[in-house]
């Protein structure tokens, strides 16, 4: 998975399409990411007993990382990742500057 917990993004597909945000959580075995404030959907909950009342809850739910693209840290626009292999170290790239996105 080319994105890491903490990288920039924004939405490029959906509802919630233009949102920016950060990546919370990664989940590369389902090619998904949790980013807060986005994909949030209402779930409601049955009364349990007095500890749990129940109601209409809000939950972020995972949202796939075909609809995200990171925001470069030098250029500031939504941008691919490439890969730039030097010596032992493979290093990932802005596509639209060439400049290496982890410093």
């Amino acid at each position: 998975m080319k994105f890491k917990k903490g990288d920039k993004i924004v939405v490029t597909a959906g509802r919630d399409k233009g949102k920016k945000g950060k990546i919370e959580r990664v989940l590369p075995k389902k090619d998904k990411v949790v980013i807060p404030g986005v994909n949030i959907f209402k779930k409601h909950l049955k009364r349990k007993d007095e500890k749990n009342p129940g109601g209409i809850i809000e939950v972020i739910r995972p949202l796939s990382s075909a609809k995200i693209a990171l925001i470069c840290p030098h250029c500031q626009q939504p941008t691919r990742i490439g890969y730039q292999l030097t010596g032992k170290k493979k290093l990932r790239i802005c596509r639209k500057c060439q400049e290496e996105i982890d410093k």
